[in-house]
């Protein structure tokens, strides 16, 4: 719908001159014209870019000879461009929609008019116009039934933009010539008298009817207005309306609930008025809901509870950790876009949009980013010339291939064990059997070997293609630009904006390791007990073998002189981590030990963590988590040390990045090994306590939603399995994070073995993290253990104790890799290195044969250095 006037104003000098209108008035007008030269396109396509079409929309482009600027700035958000004679022909080629083209003509003849427009239906401008009689007889002729005519003067007069107003043409006006103030700018043109001279009313009392929305367009109720309500409206800003009774109403004045004036408009018809507002306090309606019509509903429900609930939300409420915690929150988005791709029926489909539309809006309100912004920039897009083709990116494209071997168009979801959801209500069946909180159960004897594999099976990861693509420009970033992208990444992922360096260097101050002396005895004890195994692991003594007279080998430790230790973070506390991390590290006698954590959203790193680092030495804490900590340490930025070797567990991105960096042979880093969701495996027979198995299970079940806890039970009855069954049930659903346990225990199983020797064969074929054994003689079951992470023997050995305070690390192996790796241990900080010393006749005693196989390999530089030496050809 064409505009009741425009506003002219100059982009070179956009913000309010000495006398005019500003830009909040600029956006009560709605859309504002501008000239567009070869020097401002750049600032033109900012500035629409920033508006995102607010301001400014209205662009003349005459002066440009590059057609593909005009299209850029069309592509950036401008509604129309006014343009030349040629350059309408070459955008019509191009099958620009001629609505959004406006001609400017040569000038105002009627003959000129009608030669310059020819058979195309465009828009016309007539500029710096002298002769209004003219182009008030042309427009007549002209008719109504006709394009929009654009109109601007040589020497603007509220008279002559008034009589072009009444012919349906549209006035632009520069905007230091109008006012939203008459009595305070009298010799300034009155923005209310322009948009009100084509106004008409059927009322004997000459109102206009008002129809008032918010941004999105919902109607909040009906009012009606008058020439002096809409002066004062734009004047004050507010939502101001004619009352019949009381004259000027001032919404909002007396119950605080006023109007924030958006923009105002004329309907189709010239007889309604519409007030775009933003409504504050209870509402528009005088019975305090938001509209005169009721409640909101749907995404503008959605948006009102959201901002509500960002204001003043309970400490600990749902609503308050999404908020707080962007990486749960950008998880459930990850979660809940994959569901709906996954729903197939209309209901199914309807519900996960729902739940994904929940989560985008709580990023959304999050940022300070309303919907009326995201419908913006829907409406910018919709109107864009150049358009991609559309295709999803590789790294995506990757995740929905068919996967390898999957037959019959059967789905990847049906192939492969997929790591369960959070539960999202009481109805949601994850984790229940019959409506209990439970494992599957396998009696071995009575299932195939492949049944039983094919249940030991973990739940999937998301495809490493796709992670790894997701990682590399995050990489790439850091390794190319160093602390600036570091930090960039920093605020993004973590929301510490205020961060403006991204390493805490040692000492580190008193005031950031203040703890309650409970937690320091705790830590101070932990990092004993640590320091203790991890020192009983040193190799004093100098390995030295003659392996034949005069031939000496011997081999030596030194410690890696960098290490990087990534410990979790942001709004999780895990000083145990960087114990048993820098614990060995510093008994390892390692040079430079760097911790990287990602901070919490006030740019700090938890003091728990902050004195763990204190206790083993490190040089400083880099203030970052993820792929972009893993760059900063693999390849050094201007604040953080390059270091020689990571370690340290974290999600599928900090894994991905460790593997990335360490086969780059240009970063020089190694890495402890590949991580995954935290597992358990526990073995019970009749003399374990159901109590005691039923909480190592849940111990690991907390950790995540893709934690899986594996129980092989050797000879229980039903009695004895329904026992454990009961602790499981009554212990999970006293937890705080029972939700969390249930998406673990949905693919979590039990097997019923009936020896022990059954037991230990799929024990070391699953090869678990942790390997709990809760049986008779476990000290000698410990003998049969070719593959688990680390064991915990007899009853009285929690898994806890290990990721604490016993002194066994706990960084370790998942995913079946204990079949090929360790855990950290004070083997992971160290080096060995080999030397060999000689004598003569210890040459001559083994040269022969170095020479005969230096021959056989045909290397003669090889033969040479030897027979050199021994004199011999």
């Amino acid at each position: 719908m064409a505009p009741a006037l425009l506003v002219s104003i100059d982009l070179a000098t956009y913000a309010k001159s000495s006398q005019g209108l500003d830009a909040q008035a600029l956006s009560f007008v709605g859309h504002v014209f501008a000239r567009v030269t070869p020097d401002i396109v750049d600032n033109a396509l900012l500035h629409l870019q920033q508006s995102v079409g607010r301001y400014a929309n209205y662009l003349s482009v005459g002066s440009l000879t590059s057609i593909d600027d005009v299209v850029s700035l069309l592509d950036a958000g401008a509604a129309k461009v006014f343009v030349s004679r040629v350059q309408l022909d070459q955008l019509l080629a191009l099958n620009v929609d001629q609505d959004r083209l406006v001609l400017s003509l040569p000038g105002i003849a009627k003959q000129e008019v009608i030669e310059a427009i020819g058979d195309t239906q465009v828009d016309v401008y007539s500029h710096q116009v002298k002769d209004i009689e003219l182009v008030e007889a042309w427009l007549k002729e002209y008719g109504t039934d006709r394009p929009d005519v654009f109109v601007s003067f040589a020497s603007p007069d509220l008279g002559d933009a008034l009589r072009i107003s009444k012919l349906s043409a549209i006035p632009l006006l520069p905007a230091e010539s109008l006012t939203i103030d008459p009595k305070k700018e009298p010799g300034l043109l009155s923005i209310a008298k322009l948009i009100m001279a084509n106004a008409t009313s059927d009322r004997p009392d000459g109102l206009f009817s008002t129809i008032v929305t918010d941004e999105r367009g919902t109607a909040l109720g009906l009012v009606y207005s008058s020439e002096e309500s809409v002066s004062e409206s734009l004047r004050t800003g507010r939502g101001v309306y004619q009352s019949r009774k009381r004259g000027l109403w001032y919404k909002g004045e007396t119950s605080g609930d006023i109007q924030e004036l958006v923009s105002i408009s004329l309907d189709c018809d010239h007889d309604c008025l519409r007030f775009v507002v933003r409504q504050k306090g209870k509402g528009f309606c005088h019975l305090a809901t938001p509209t005169c019509f009721g409640q909101y509903n749907g995404l503008s429900k959605l948006q009102q509870t959201l901002q509500n609930r960002k204001a003043s939300a309970p400490e600990g409420s749902y609503t308050a950790r999404l908020f707080n915690d962007p990486q749960l929150l950008r998880a459930k988005i990850l979660e809940e876009a994959t569901e709906l791709c996954d729903a197939t029926s209309k209901q199914e489909i309807a519900f996960e949009a729902a739940d994904l539309l929940y989560f985008a809006l709580a990023k959304c309100i999050s940022a300070g980013v309303s919907l009326e912004d995201v419908e913006r920039n829907l409406d910018a897009k919709s109107i864009k010339v150049k358009r991609r083709k559309g295709d999803a990116k590789p790294a995506f494209v990757a995740q929905v291939a068919p996967a390898a071997g999957v037959a019959n168009g059967a789905s990847e979801k049906e192939a492969v064990k997929e790591a369960a959801s959070i539960p999202k209500s009481k109805n949601d069946s994850a984790g229940l059997r019959n409506g209990r909180i439970a494992m599957r159960r396998y009696i071995t004897a009575k299932e195939t070997p492949e049944t039983v594999q094919a249940a030991l099976q973990r739940p999937s990861q998301r495809s490493s293609d796709s992670i790894i693509a997701i990682c590399n420009p995050i990489i790439d970033a850091v390794k190319t630009r160093g602390d600036a992208a570091l930090l960039e990444y920093t605020h993004k992922f973590d929301r510490a904006t205020s961060l403006t360096t991204p390493v805490l260097r040692a000492p580190f101050p008193e005031s950031l390791m203040r703890l309650a002396p409970e937690t320091i005895k705790a830590i101070d004890i932990s990092f004993e007990n640590i320091r203790k195994f991890h020192a009983a692991q040193k190799e004093d003594k100098l390995l030295v073998v003659e392996t034949m007279p005069g031939v000496v080998c011997s081999r030596f430790v030194r410690p890696i002189e960098r290490v990087g230790l990534y410990v979790p973070g942001g709004t999780a506390v895990l000083p145990s981590t960087a114990l048993m991390l820098g614990v060995p590290a510093m008994v390892a006698g390692c040079k430079k030990v760097v911790i990287a954590s990602p901070p919490r959203a006030d740019g700090s790193i938890t003091p728990e963590i902050v004195y763990a680092a204190h206790k083993v030495g490190a040089e400083s804490i880099v203030l970052a988590g993820g792929a972009q900590a893993v760059a900063a340490l693999a390849y050094g930025t201007e604040s953080v040390s390059k270091v020689d070797k990571i370690l340290g567990p974290g999600n599928q991105f900090v894994t991905a990045a460790k593997m990335i960096v360490s086969n780059d042979t240009n970063a020089g880093v190694s890495i402890d090994m590949p991580a995954g969701p935290s597992e358990v495996l526990v073995i019970a027979d009749e003399t374990a306590n159901p109590a005691f198995v039923a909480s190592d299970l849940l111990s690991q079940a907390e950790h995540g939603v893709d934690s899986q806890v594996i129980l092989i039970a050797v000879g229980l009855n039903e009695i004895q399995l329904a026992a454990i069954e009961d602790e499981l049930e009554a212990q999970a659903n006293a937890l705080p994070r029972v939700d969390i346990v249930r998406g673990a225990i949905e693919h979590s199983i039990t097997l019923v073995v009936d020896t022990i020797d059954e037991a230990m064969i799929l024990s070391n074929e699953y090869a678990p993290e942790h390997l709990i054994l809760q049986v008779k003689n476990a000290e000698g079951v410990v003998a049969y253990v070719q593959n688990a992470g680390s064991v915990f023997v007899g009853q009285w050995t929690p898994e806890s104790v290990g990721d604490y305070s016993a002194g066994v690390n706990h960084s370790l192996p998942t995913m079946g890799y204990a079949k090929q790796y360790s855990g950290v241990n004070l083997g992971s900080y160290i080096k060995h290195i080999t030397s060999a010393n000689l004598s003569k006749q210890g040459l001559q005693n083994v040269g022969p044969a170095v020479m005969e196989l230096a021959r056989v390999e045909e290397l003669e530089a090889h033969r040479r250095a030897v027979s050199l030496r021994l004199g011999v050809a």
